[in-house]
């Protein structure tokens, strides 16, 4: 057998944008983003996540059955997907599809157009998806051929084509207005801001030839003609020796039939620990690899495995068939196997789907306890898998082989069977999740699906369940279950209140959540609500809407007699996700300033689009270029005695860099804020927090260096040493704090004390919590560090602050300042998280290229990001507030206790932010007691409107709470507390500009009043009063932001044939500063500019309003980015409101308060439990005891 396979061994061949690959000398391990990024000139695709939920590294993969003479292509997830199991595959990124010589494709044209990119780094991938779906669409058949410059893609379709991709500093309704621009059925005036015709314009209209141009497809050849004669060839060649197992590269073996497979078992080729069984690896974005593997079979091309085989008893799919392919099959069935369809389209993204296998998701629930949608569908659905073990085949039910002992490599599941319900009348299926993404990759925090045959009692037209099947998911046990002792009560009985009553009562005690399971009570009480919503389908007379969903922000799914219960039409109730995204945005500008401020295309957002913008980690590696990978404490306080490697990873490692590797005259310091303090970079020798850099692992890869870091063994010793201080209660407990610099301490207004003995009403010790938020930048911290000569050092970083990343770097070094040259040329997303947190990662980068002599580059992994990232700030807010009967605000006291991390960092510069946002109503007096805590936990930093973002909502909370406490409306007690502009001074001193600049009232007055706001809040209103189990909030929040002008130096130089340079001291983020750069040059040298002229949230409206003239007033900067954030807290105030109208809902049947605190993250379990964890069950008491 060994021999066998050894002659068969071949080098894997791929075509990368018509360009053919040989993969020589890679390892068995390589995923196709780390191959295309490392032997290929190919950039667009990013490494964003490495598990297929970002969408950044999306590309086009295609295959070409010789037989058929047919191309099949598909998105597809290139961090996730291997390159041994493409051979003979062509792969095609977002260079392929369009680029800058050969000319830009129309879906990278009308990206940038749209205004849909904005740092870029999640464009290319964006663009694949795009292109992905539109190739889809116009290859169906049956669709009629659309108006030239369409896609066959319906808008509908054209929303979903990106529901996967994740972008964070864009927005999508500029992406997806790109996207729906290619759908015939779209309406172009419905579509945004776009620089192809000029919104609310009398002589401009939207027209589908101002775009550019899109003619199909088939402009683009995904497989080219050399590879497709390469596959016939060795099809003629595999066709004389069918007797040996096909090897690819340097470890892949490829059986062709399952005993070929358990052949290879046998053979003693490989250690069973070293090889892992693939079919397309996508189960690694859940269960990463915790070691290299030596070996890999690619179970893929066995036939059997893909088989799809239809009968009158049902579908049997094939173990390798994937989700996306199931989905086809299933979507031409059946009322039963439609449903199913529908649910998994719910189920990962849709590039995860196109090479995700429904046998690999059964066999993780199986064998890893994995939360599968999947599972639990097919379980209620009565399937059943075949497996084999060696020579033996067995079938049998799901549920028997998800209750087995976990299976080992050798055994293999062949195929899943599901029965055929559609000829039954009789038969009801609904499936429901909860997810906190309800499209894309997230894992549910409970997903269950029934199945009932029932027939209607003629005499009450409720149902009499014959039989039912009741499948939960996997969060109070090891795998799926069934719920047999509900079902057992339930078979025989007509549907009724007490009945429902009494099985959700046996329900609580099969379902128990297993310990340590997060949002135990949320969990149960979603199961409750997913079972209640069934049942009452089954009957007749209880108050519950036919379309409604249950309270719970979750997907619901269902065939009622074997019609589809999905139509829109049927109640206003709907879930979200069947409406489509509508919005309008129309703008006016004035022509005095031109070009400055005009809406015209991002300078380099085609590059963007295409792949061929440079960030950091796309620089082509240098000559002897080394990869880093920080080993971190999980530890907030310990002594680090020492750090071994272990398993084949630490094979890899070349050396690690630690403390002891400082050049003698530098200092041990990873970040500085200039008159603030430093931070350390390495532990010295007592980690002060979990995520605390001990060293760097370096190796000759990156991957390498991931996993030997991840293989690092810690051994730690809290001896001698004090807890940790981990909360701001433990802070003020051991007077734990950084001061406040005089200079940065904001200055309270008026006497609290005499405010509130003129209170007619008073709030003690009111309280409100936010916690903490990670960046979530695109692109991971990252630097490139190359040692020059003479001690000096040139580093490529993403940084926001480059003259503070070379002080620390040259004093961390003990290097003079001019040795160290900063190159940032854009950063792929920052919102302040590339600021202190950047300079980390460049120092550290910069000790080993500077102890090594060699280029030392570092690319995070998205863990490790996440937990030395540090992110916003988390506080805990106390007040006390008075005012009048009439809502007047008399005086305000804020205790702010504020978790800084454990150095200062930005945070001495809060205080006065969240004074400064708090402030825009008038207190009438305002008085605070702000400590900075010093705690054990990373460092917490600048993030996107640091401080005011807090300071709005700490306001708006403080309001809402007033306005329940009186009940009446909060905008009344908003709009009776807004600065007149005598106050305004009070409070914001010179800031506050001239009296005929002043807005904000006239703004409010406007908005609250217009039609369009008392409609919807009518709408809101009458929506309420008719629906039970789903509520509606809306709200209306005003903010003031203090902007600061900062003028700063450019420098711009005329060359010889007249084109122009400038220099300027600012970083590209995405804001668009080239683009600002070039108007402004435009403008001032008198030139004419080359550039031209799902969820919880239903609506987000936003109107400029031409506002007084002001010469002072901003043309376009960072000032119109920062403070609409702060108008983020309007939707957690009209989710308040909803919660307000279900706690008023359920007031009759024990219901609670209508004043509660919502803190900030409001997630999917803490709405849940503000709405009542205990709905159903008070509500089927209720109606019970009325009956």
């Amino acid at each position: 057998m060994g021999s066998e396979a050894a002659a068969a061994a071949r080098a894997v061949v791929v075509a990368v944008n018509g360009e053919r690959y040989e993969a020589v000398g890679v390892d068995p391990s390589t995923t196709l983003l780390e191959f295309l990024r490392t032997r290929t000139p190919v950039r667009g695709p990013k490494l964003g996540c490495g598990e297929g939920g970002c969408g950044a590294c999306v590309v086009v993969v295609s295959k070409y059955d010789a037989v058929a003479d047919e191309v099949t292509e598909f998105s597809a997830s290139s961090c996730l997907t291997l390159l041994g199991s493409l051979h003979h595959c062509a792969i095609t990124t977002s260079e392929g599809i369009g680029n800058s010589r050969d000319g830009f494709h129309a879906v990278q044209r009308r990206l940038s157009g749209f205004h849909a990119s904005q740092c870029g780094f999640c464009t290319p991938g964006m663009c694949m998806s795009i292109y992905s779906a539109l190739a889809k669409a116009d290859k169906a058949s049956g669709r009629p051929a659309p108006p030239t410059g369409f896609s066959k893609i319906t808008a509908a379709e054209a929303e979903k084509a990106v529901s996967g991709n994740l972008c964070r500093c864009t927005g999508y309704r500029p992406i997806v207005d790109a996207c729906k621009s290619f759908a015939a059925d779209v309406d172009l005036e419905d579509l945004g801001l776009n620089a192809f015709w000029k919104k609310g314009v009398d002589d401009e209209h939207a027209d589908i030839n101002k775009l550019p141009a899109y003619s199909g497809g088939a402009a683009v050849c995904t497989f080219p003609e050399f590879l497709k004669s390469e596959i016939r060839s060795s099809m003629g060649q595999a066709n004389g020796d069918t007797s040996a197992v096909v090897v690819t590269g340097d470890g892949w073996f490829h059986p062709k039939s399952v005993e070929e497979f358990h052949r290879l078992f046998d053979s003693n080729l490989f250690d069973e620990r070293s090889v892992k069984i693939v079919a397309s690896n996508t189960g690694s974005g859940v269960y990463k690899d915790q070691d290299l593997h030596e070996k890999y079979i690619n179970i893929s091309q066995i036939p059997e495995l893909s088989a799809i085989n239809r009968s009158s008893k049902g579908v049997e799919i094939g173990a390798v068939v994937s989700i996306s392919q199931a989905i086809d099959i299933l979507s031409d069935g059946g009322a039963v196997f439609r449903k199913i369809a529908d649910h998994l389209s719910k189920v990962a993204s849709p590039f995860v789907r196109n090479t995700a296998t429904i046998g690999g998701n059964i066999i993780m629930a199986q064998r890893l306890s994995f939360s599968s949608d999947i599972a639990t569908v097919l379980l209620a659905a009565g399937s059943t898998v075949t497996i084999q073990v060696a020579a033996k085949r067995m079938c049998i039910t799901l549920e028997e082989f998800l209750k087995q002992p976990p299976c080992d490599s050798r055994t293999l599941l062949v195929s899943i069977s599901i029965p055929d319900w559609g000829s039954d009348d009789g038969i009801t299926f609904q499936t429901f999740r909860a997810a906190p993404r309800p499209l894309g990759n997230a894992v549910s925090y409970v997903n269950s699906a029934f199945l009932a045959r029932s027939s209607v009692d003629g005499s009450s037209g409720s149902h009499l369940i014959e039989d039912v099947c009741l499948a939960f998911g996997p969060f109070g046990a090891k795998h799926a279950i069934r719920a047999r002792e509900v079902e057992k009560f339930l078979k025989g009985k007509l549907v009724s209140a007490p009945v429902i009553l009494e099985a959700v009562r046996l329900l609580k005690g099969v379902v128990s959540p297993a310990e340590g399971t997060t949002h135990p009570e949320y969990r149960v009480s979603l199961a409750v609500s997913y079972l209640f919503k069934f049942l009452s389908s089954l009957t007749n007379g209880l108050d519950e809407p036919e379309n409604a969903n249950v309270p719970n922000g979750s997907f619901t799914n269902g065939t009622a007699n074997g019609i589809v219960d999905s139509s829109p039409e049927k109640h206003s109730n709907v879930d979200s996700s069947y409406l489509p995204i509508k919005s309008r945005q129309e703008m006016v500008f004035s022509d005095e300033y031109r070009p400055i401020g005009k809406p015209i295309e991002k300078t380099g957002a085609e590059l963007q689009a295409s792949g061929e913008a440079v960030y950091v980690d796309d620089i082509s590696a240098p000559k002897d270029c080394l990869y880093g990978a920080f080993i971190y404490s999980t530890h907030p306080h310990a002594h680090i005695k020492g750090v071994n490697f272990r398993s084949l990873a630490s094979q890899k490692v070349i050396t690690v860099i630690t403390l002891k590797d400082i050049p003698t005259n530098g200092k041990n310091i990873g970040s500085c804020s200039p008159m603030l303090g430093d931070e350390a970079l390495f532990v010295d020798p007592v980690s002060e927090f979990a995520g605390q850099n001990i060293g760097v692992v370096i190796a000759e890869t990156q991957k390498y260096a991931y996993m030997a870091a991840k293989q690092s063994v810690i051994e730690y010793s809290t001896e001698n040493l004090q807890p940790p201080i981990l909360t701001v209660e433990d802070a003020v407990q051991h007077n734990s704090y950084f001061q406040v610099p005089p200079f940065l301490a904001p200055t309270p207004i008026g006497e609290f004390n005499q405010a509130m003995s003129e209170a007619d009403h008073k709030i003690i010790d009111g309280e409100v919590k936010l916690e903490s938020q990670y960046y979530f930048y695109m692109e991971t911290q990252t630097a490139l560090a190359i040692p020059d000569e003479d001690n000096c050092i040139t580093l490529y970083v993403s940084a926001q602050l480059p003259e503070i990343t070379q002080n620390t770097v040259a004093r961390c070094l003990g290097i003079p300042y001019h040795n160290v040259r900063i190159i940032t040329r854009r950063v792929g997303g920052g919102f302040g998280g590339k600021a202190m947190k950047a300079i980390h990662v460049a120092t550290a980068c910069a000790v080993a290229a500077f102890k090594l002599r060699r280029p030392v580059r570092m690319y995070l992994d998205r863990k490790t990001d996440m937990i030395m990232a540090g992110g916003r700030h988390p506080m805990k807010v106390k007040y006390s507030v008075g005012f009048k009967s009439d809502g007047k605000i008399t005086g305000l006291h804020v205790d702010l206790r504020i978790n800084c991390g454990i150095s200062p960092d930005c945070s001495p510069a809060l205080p006065v932010a969240i004074v400064g946002a708090l402030k825009k109503y008038n207190w009438g007096a305002l008085s605070f007691d702000i400590k900075l805590c010093k705690t054990n936990v990373s460092s917490k930093s600048a993030m996107r409107a640091p401080g005011d973002a807090q300071g709005s909502f700490i306001a708006e909370a403080i309001v809402e709470h007033i306005a329940s406490t009186l009940s009446v409306d909060t905008n009344a007690i908003r709009r009776k507390n807004l600065h007149d502009f005598e106050s305004l001074k009070v409070f914001y001193g010179n800031s506050a500009g001239d009296p005929s600049t002043y807005s904000l009232v006239t703004i409010f007055d406007k908005l609250a009043s217009s039609p369009e706001y008392q409609q919807r809040a009518a709408v809101v209103e009458h929506f309420n009063a008719g629906s039970r189990w789903k509520k509606r909030g809306i709200s209306c929040v005003p903010i003031t932001y203090d902007v600061r002008l900062r003028p700063s130096p450019g420098k711009v130089s005329i060359m010889n044939d007249g084109s122009i340079a400038v220099e300027v001291g600012g970083v590209e983020i995405g804001q668009g500063l080239w683009t600002k750069v070039k108007q402004m040059t435009a403008f001032a040298l008198g030139q004419l500019c080359d550039d031209g002229g799902e969820g919880l949230i239903d609506k987000f409206n936003v109107e400029l309003i031409n506002s007084a003239r002001d010469h002072k007033r901003v043309l376009s900067s960072k000032a119109s980015g920062e403070p609409p954030l702060l108008l983020a807290s309007s939707v957690h105030c009209a989710m308040r409101e909803a919660i307000r109208a279900a706690r008023k809902e359920f007031a009759g049947a024990g219901g609670s308060s209508l004043t509660f605190q919502m803190d900030v993250p409001a997630t999917m379990p803490i709405v849940k439990e503000l709405c009542g964890l205990d709905v159903v069950e008070r509500y089927l008491e209720s109606f019970a005891a009325k009956a």
